[in-house]
């Protein structure tokens, strides 16, 4: 039998082309049963227990409606529950309507419960106290005024007080200043000016006069009212020496843009009781400020935007914890950007690592060093690649804390900047000369980067944008980023991780749970998808699970201390002792703005005991902040035992 002939060329391209234009036209009329076939492998393939073991599992929590909030701060309390403070979550009107929230989640019970929120501690600073309370301080007073919605001229005025006599001078809201040329400013708030005062400068006796600051807004629209240069302003109704003494005082009057303008209210949540208990006051208002737990136990509250929504120029202060009242630290004056990451070092020192949230200069105060708190000296740690990428970076004291490592992640330029860094840099600050050096990309740029220490010393980076807020980056209308990876500094090198299902960008957190699992919630994108229309704030919230909680039974903490002290050795029941290759303390998160100075993993010493094991608790104050912690006994295989909680005092 003869072979058939072989078609040629072009019949072959012909017979090709029909059959391509056969299967166009198949998938084309099925494209939604090809769309489900390949959702439904996706979700087989996420769903396999290999694929677990290897990426871990991202899932949904279900919230109930009445508890979906607009998350900006979240912590783990030594109960278990997370606290989720919305505030009046970055909305104008629920600002206005005194509307404010908080909610606790219980992961034990899956449940959800709210919390009264006295006032507006959305964008506040907070920090765990020893005794397990959360410090939480500043917030909003007043929400910012884009130009193109102010139709009156406004500034901040200082009004003066000349007389030493006839004490404070009480001012109500809506008082009269008057310019030379008659035209005239009302004050928004009501105010007290305090009388002069006499001092003795090396012999000579002074009079300074006493001031305050206010609001003031013109009476006429329009741009008639507007001055740009210092003047003073004559208080409408004074007569006699009043007229003389007090006077007003502004360096400029405008219709620029307002800023936030920071609170000084400040509290501390107990999780006992589930409250807000009032403290005493700070000194000055603060809208994105760090605290930062010093060695002893009180707190320092550094940087953030004043009550008329200018920056502090390093006045920082302290939280005097055993009397529940701040006090003023010109000893420790230094300029940092709004929420600077400072990491407690083992020798008392705060290690500034760069990351901040975007308020201050582009210069000023964002060098990255070791700061001395005991005699207010700072040194330069060089080095960082990407210098000023450092806004909306995020920052952690890499586990086990004894190494004294800081590891920087990906960050965006100054401002509103599109442009970000997939660089990360680790800094070992136990080196004579400590200096960043450069650590693995991330797998694209990234700004609102949340990073989130494990039991097992890795360390689990998720969600963030390339762009600003989750805008456009290069050709993309948004730039959300759904990748995860895990970094190993035992080998300086990332691991993929199953993707999320949800952007995360700016106001979004992420915090490890006492089962080891990691939450993430949060997101406040400034467009919507399309890239054309304003975006609205992220309320779903998700939950990933390691890979190693897919690989067997987990090692178990049993009986122990509910409290152990610095520097001793206590037992821990459990009857994997054998197994287990290293216990672990570690601090729950308080963050926000990708910021969280609270967590760290500290390692334990282990040796054999009766019943379980023995294990040796680190001296050092700056190593292990008096506080609460969860305990955690990992397995030969990477597995973590369920958190323990237990108290170091």
């Amino acid at each position: 039998m003869k072979p058939r002939p072989r078609p040629s060329t072009p019949r072959r391209l012909l017979s090709a082309g029909i059959a391509l234009l056969v299967l166009s036209a198949i998938v084309f009329v099925n494209r939604p049963m090809v769309a489900f076939g390949a959702e439904a492998y996706h979700d087989f393939t996420i769903n396999r227990q290999s694929y677990k073991e290897k990426y871990g599992h991202w899932s949904r929590l279900p919230v109930p409606h009445g508890f979906r909030v607009n998350a900006i701060h979240a912590a783990l309390l030594s109960t278990g529950k997370v606290l989720i403070v919305a505030g009046s979550g970055n909305n104008r009107d629920n600002f206005e309507a005194g509307t404010f929230r908080t909610v606790l989640y219980d992961p034990a019970k899956d449940s959800f419960s709210e919390v009264p929120t006295p006032t507006d501690v959305f964008c506040a600073g907070h920090t765990f106290l020893p005794s397990g309370n959360l410090l939480i301080a500043g917030g909003t007073k007043s929400y910012e005024v884009l130009e193109k919605n102010i139709t009156h001229a406004a500034g901040v005025m200082k009004i003066k007080n000349e007389s030493p006599a006839g004490g404070p001078r009480e001012f109500p809201k809506g008082t009269t200043l008057l310019a030379a040329d008659g035209t005239a400013y009302r004050t928004r708030d009501k105010l007290t000016v305090p009388p002069a005062r006499a001092m003795n400068h090396g012999g000579t006796v002074m009079t300074h006069a006493g001031e305050a600051e206010v609001w003031v807004d013109a009476v006429e629209e329009g741009d008639a009212p507007v001055v740009d240069h210092p003047a003073q302003y004559r208080v409408a109704g004074l007569t006699g020496k009043d007229k003389q003494n007090v006077y007003g005082l502004a360096d400029k009057i405008t219709r620029e843009k307002q800023e936030y303008g920071g609170d000084k209210t400040s509290y501390e949540f107990d999780p006992r009781t589930e409250r807000y208990i009032r403290t005493g006051d700070m000194v000055e208002h603060r809208w994105y400020p760090t605290l930062a737990e010093l060695p002893g136990g009180d707190v320092l509250a550094v940087s953030g935007l004043d009550e008329f929504g200018r920056m502090l120029p390093g006045d920082n202060e302290r939280y005097v914890k055993d009397q529940k009242r701040w006090v003023d630290a010109p000893e420790l004056k230094r300029v940092f950007p709004t929420y600077p990451a400072l990491h407690l070092l083992k020798d008392g020192k705060l290690f500034f690592s760069g990351s901040n949230a975007g308020y201050g200069s582009d210069t000023e105060g964002r060098t990255p060093g070791l700061w001395n708190v005991k005699n207010n000296t700072f040194r330069t740690v060089p080095g960082l690649p990407d210098p000023r990428m450092t806004e909306t970076s995020s920052s952690v004291l890499l586990p086990p804390a004894q190494n004294q490592q800081v590891m920087i992640f990906g960050g965006g330029e100054v401002g509103e900047s599109p442009v970000s860094t997939a660089r990360t840099a680790i800094a070992d600050l136990d080196e004579p000369a400590p200096a960043y050096r450069r650590g693995p990309d991330l797998p694209n740029p990234a700004r609102y980067l949340s990073t989130v220490l494990l039991p097992d010393d890795t360390v689990l980076t998720t969600g963030g944008s390339s762009g600003y807020r989750g805008g456009r980056y290069g050709r993309k209308t948004r730039s959300d980023l759904f990748n995860a990876q895990i970094y190993r500094p035992a080998t300086d090198r990332f691991e993929t991780a199953a993707e999320s299902t949800v952007g995360r960008n700016y106001h979004s957190e992420a915090l490890l749970l006492p089962d080891g699992r990691v939450i993430t919630l949060g997101s406040d994108p400034l467009y919507d998808p399309s890239g054309r229309n304003p975006g609205t704030f992220e309320q779903r919230v998700e939950v990933y699970s390691p890979p190693y909680l897919f690989k067997g039974r987990r090692p178990v903490a049993g009986k122990g201390p509910a409290a152990v002290q610095r520097g001793t050795t206590f037992a821990i029941a459990t009857r994997d002792a054998g197994r287990i290759r290293a216990a672990r303390l570690m601090r729950p998160s308080a963050v926000t703005h990708v910021t969280d100075v609270d967590q760290r993993s500290v390692a334990l010493d282990i040796s054999p005991a009766t019943g379980g094991l023995a294990l040796s608790v680190p001296k050092a104050r700056g190593l292990v902040p008096s506080g609460w912690y969860m305990l955690f006994l990992v397995d030969d295989r990477g597995v973590p035992s369920v958190g323990r909680w237990i108290q170091v005092r």
